[in-house]
């Protein structure tokens, strides 16, 4: 299981550990010594001491992600308990045989012919992740076949002359710098609230990237008419144009994406435009598109100082908690909410959602087939003390910014789930949910 799950990616392992059999050899070896241990003692096999021991030291010592370890630690709370010799299901289709019955021989022959075939559901996953797993496999071999073949460079003898076209289209819709004087100038000392600092803070930002990529450009113009040497930055920027590749002096300057350079600029200039509504206005947007920004972690940050202020809480015991409406369209947001904000903007990975009928919330459940990334509804997030937070009927959803999960966390959500539900299920899943549908 645990290393099976790696080839399913980041919904898998958002990391590739070392896993080895040196680890299943020396926890074999570990359980026997407990068991035997146990049985000439005529005491308890201790169960939380083995999945200490194999969660927290053995695989876990390989483990340096958060949430890859609590996918581990929930596999073993799973597996590694008292029913294990008594006839656990330990896959779907596959039971642990009696102990009392079957001597190692046995067992070797009972793994033999009855494991099941290494699918999806075997590790807790959707169908749906194997079909994730062979659409990244499909592109990295076209990828290797695009790099072997020279469609990955210019190389030496290359016309860097053949992206001009695509620097004119690019040129022509990129957008003029936000005016930050004239922004700033409409501003008063009192109206410098947490959100208006946010929205000055993502400007600047994005002023900084669309002014490297303007520079860039222009040099790169200048090259292939001479004007310039041709350098190395230049080589690179006119294959990454002609190859649909974000440039990664371009990709330093902006947020995690793993979008291709064409539906790149075009997520760009979304986001350049929510930025022109926001500072047009200078106050808290009806919904704020989450994954338009380039620190959606300073944005939810904000929420909480503005709810610690008007409650006079200290801020170290805020939390964000999450509400989501049962609608998706923003035309139907009529205004600002009573408390916290409004964002949109989020998709599912791992699970689906069912609406809720009226005002009652919806709920995580199974994916529907080829659904990979469901889009999630309107959501109302809003602060508040730690000591009020209820986790009941909740799974504890991680936020990423993009499908390779790991660095690119940003908070964690409360997302409701059915009352009879168990948040092992989703855990196991790889349920996450992400601001980006790469």
């Amino acid at each position: 299981l645990i290393s099976g799950r790696i080839k399913f990616g980041a919904q898998g392992w958002s990391k590739k550990y070392p896993f080895n059999d040196g680890d299943l050899t020396i926890c074999g070896e570990v359980l026997k010594n407990y068991l035997n241990n146990a049985e000439v003692l005529g005491t308890e096999v201790p169960w939380p001491d083995l999945r200490y021991i194999f969660g927290e030291i053995m695989y876990g010592g390989h483990i340096t992600d958060f949430w890859d370890r609590r996918v581990n630690n929930t596999y073993l709370a799973v597996l590694v308990t008292p029913e294990l010799l008594q006839g656990a299901n330990l896959c779907a289709g596959f039971k642990s045989p009696d102990a009392a019955k079957l001597e190692y021989p046995h067992y070797v022959k009972y793994i033999e012919e009855r494991f099941p075939q290494e699918i999806p559901q075997m590790f807790w996953l959707h169908p749906n992740a194997e079909i994730g797993f062979l659409t990244t496999q499909g592109i990295s071999i076209f990828k290797t076949i695009s790099d072997i073949s020279g469609g990955g460079g210019t190389g030496s003898g290359g016309d860097i002359s053949a992206a001009q076209p695509i620097i004119t289209q690019y040129q022509q819709q990129l957008p003029a710098n936000l005016d930050m004087i004239e922004i700033r100038s409409r501003l008063k000392e009192e109206d410098y609230t947490p959100f208006v600092i946010v929205s000055l803070q993502e400007s600047d930002r994005m002023n900084l990237l669309l002014s490297g990529m303007r520079s860039s450009m222009i040099e790169l113009e200048l090259g292939i008419s001479g004007a310039l040497n041709i350098t190395d930055s230049m080589e690179a920027l006119a294959a990454d144009l002609m190859t649909n590749k974000v440039n990664a002096l371009w990709a330093e300057r902006a947020y995690p994406s793993l979008k291709l350079m064409s539906s790149w600029f075009a997520d760009l200039l979304l986001r350049v435009d929510q930025l022109v509504d926001w500072t047009k206005v200078l106050s808290l947007l009806k919904s704020v598109w989450l994954s338009g920004l380039f620190n959606s972690m300073s944005f939810l940050t904000s929420n909480m100082q503005v709810a610690a202020r008007s409650n006079n809480l200290p801020l170290d015991f805020m939390v964000n908690r999450c509400r989501f409406y049962n609608v998706r369209d923003l035309a139907e947001i009529t205004g600002l909410p009573p408390q916290g904000v409004n964002v949109h903007g989020l998709f599912m990975e791992g699970a689906g959602w069912e609406d809720g009928k009226g005002e009652d919330e919806g709920y995580i459940t199974e994916s529907k087939m080829k659904e990979l990334h469901p889009e999630m509804p309107v959501c109302n997030i809003y602060a508040v003390h730690i000591d009020e937070m209820d986790w009941t009927a909740m799974y504890h959803c991680p936020v990423f910014s993009t499908s390779l999960r790991g660095a690119t966390y940003i908070f964690q959500a409360n997302v409701r789930m059915d009352p009879d539900d168990q948040e092992v299920r989703w855990i196991l899943a790889g349920a996450a949910m992400l601001t980006q549908d790469d």
